[in-house]
């Protein structure tokens, strides 16, 4: 890479940081290995995946109360364990997870500070490239996730005030245009 000059102008060092930011990224993206857990071995790595899930959905599902998110946990580990396809993204320590059934997302979660770095783009690419997938269920309450999938792509198609287990969480339902 050629040598960068600093700035002295603030709208160079924005420029400068953006490309720095930009190529931690990139490098970091190429480090994940993207592995698809057995169902068998699923039980070793499952306290971690709710961890993980846990965290994520404290960082960025503000609608969820304590008691949601306790409510919730059971269901995702049930979830996480009997899902088609988990695939698991890792570095050094685990980054993230997808779970896919029947070409749809039904789950993807990162570790919050992996938010808005590429790791999420770099799941839904896996799912499209290995997967075919081509659907995605998301909180009506999330428009971080709602605005993410739209730029992957897809575009709702219907709405439930509801969850599938009743819960009052609207959810968009989304597909990718044929």
């Amino acid at each position: 890479w050629p040598k960068l000059k600093r700035a002295s102008s603030p709208c160079c060092d924005i420029s400068l940081n953006r490309l720095q930011f930009q190529m931690e990224n990139r490098k970091l993206i190429r480090n994940i290995a993207m592995r698809e857990i057995d169902i068998s071995n699923r039980s070793v790595i499952l306290p971690a995946i709710v961890a993980l899930w846990e965290a994520s959905v404290k960082a960025s599902h503000d609608f969820l109360s304590e008691n949601d998110v306790a409510m919730l946990k059971p269901s995702v580990e049930r979830a996480a364990n009997s899902v088609t396809t988990l695939v698991v993204g890792s570095t050094d320590r685990t980054v993230g997870f997808m779970g896919i059934e029947e070409r749809k997302i039904e789950m993807l979660f990162l570790q919050p500070e992996f938010f808005r770095r590429g790791i999420g783009t770099a799941f839904v690419r896996y799912g499209f490239e290995r997967h075919g997938v081509n659907s995605v269920d998301c909180n009506e309450q999330n428009p971080g996730a709602l605005a993410f999938y739209e730029r992957m792509g897809f575009r709702t198609i219907g709405r439930t005030a509801a969850d599938r287990a009743g819960n009052p969480f609207p959810i968009w339902a989304m597909r990718l245009p044929d």
